[in-house]
């Protein structure tokens, strides 16, 4: 995987607040989003950036360390501290320092040293004063942090998922329940090892968004129902929606604004868990009657003399 500029990506300068990293992402991330650029390849492509350098410049530790060490070791930034630790036990830095089998060296450290010591790093053996061949230094291959945009919709219920990472195809099943902001491991789906080492893994975090009248908190549903007054007052019967179908439902007289019914197992599905729901839960809204007409009005005020 090539080197990538995340501040560049983002349009940026390296001096830039959270804040605006995060404005940044959000106005490049709806401009490439591939439901606005169907079988725009470049365009998803841009977007896996956007989502990448957002993940780890939106990340304290992961920037510093790209700031650290982007610039020294490119793509493989994320490797830096092992790389410098490396570096010191090969004897780089100045002084004369002891190296695996016991040999020591002295001389300084200037540029042609860092180059050779990067040649051998990244493909060959190491070579001592006498010429002997040292072990290959080996390294996990880079990680990759994706986002998957769904919908409440999308996640309500188990389905397949396909995109392309690294110039792989990737399948995976996307089971229901699954979470705004959880996140799954795919092994060896990452950056290639070195020296042998096995690849990086794929992390992939969903973004789940609601455009739905239900409120959802954790594996449960919230939603409010309006109720007109003569119903609340004398009882009776309503039809409402529930996530995937319609029940009907029986009213108390003298019903209050703000009661709440639960309908049990009518809640969104928990995450693998087959046939297992939360809970519905109905909070009602009494609508007052609006224009009434000069009937309407007196037999509100007969019932208010009543009352009296």
């Amino acid at each position: 995987m090539a080197y990538i500029n995340y501040y560049k990506v983002l349009g940026v300068d390296k001096s830039a607040s959270d804040k605006e990293i995060k404005k940044a992402y959000r106005k490049l991330a709806r401009k490439y989003h591939p439901d606005v650029n169907p079988g725009n390849k470049e365009a998803e492509v841009k977007f896996k950036e956007l989502n990448e350098a957002n993940e780890v410049l939106s990340n304290a530790d992961m920037r510093k360390k790209y700031d650290k060490y982007g610039d020294k070791f490119g793509e493989n930034w994320k490797q830096g501290e092992e790389y410098e630790a490396a570096r010191s036990a090969q004897g780089f830095g100045g002084g004369r320092q002891t190296r695996g089998g016991g040999s020591t060296f002295s001389g300084g450290f200037d540029n042609s040293g860092y180059s050779d010591f990067f040649e051998d790093l990244f493909g060959g053996g190491f070579r001592g004063a006498s010429g002997s061949s040292r072990q290959q230094v080996r390294f996990k291959g880079q990680d990759i942090q994706a986002e998957l945009q769904k919908t409440l919709l999308e996640v309500s219920t188990t389905h397949k998922q396909s995109f392309s990472v690294n110039g792989r195809e990737v399948r995976i099943t996307v089971p229901a329940g699954v979470r705004d902001g959880q996140k799954i491991k795919l092994k060896g789906y990452g950056g290639e090892g070195m020296n042998g080492a096995p690849k990086g893994d794929l992390f992939i975090t969903f973004r789940i968004s609601n455009n739905t009248e239900f409120k959802r908190e954790a594996d449960n549903l919230y939603k409010d129902v309006n109720l007109d007054l003569y119903t609340a007052v004398l009882g009776g019967e309503i039809t409402v929606n529930t996530f995937d179908s319609k029940v009907k439902l029986k009213v108390k007289p003298g019903t209050q604004n703000g009661t709440k019914v639960k309908l049990g197992g009518k809640g969104f599905p928990k995450y693998k868990k087959r046939d297992k729901f939360g809970d519905l839960f109905l909070t009602y809204q009494i609508e007052l009657p609006k224009n009434l007409s000069e009937e309407e009005r007196t037999l509100f005020e007969q019932l208010k003399a009543l009352q009296s």
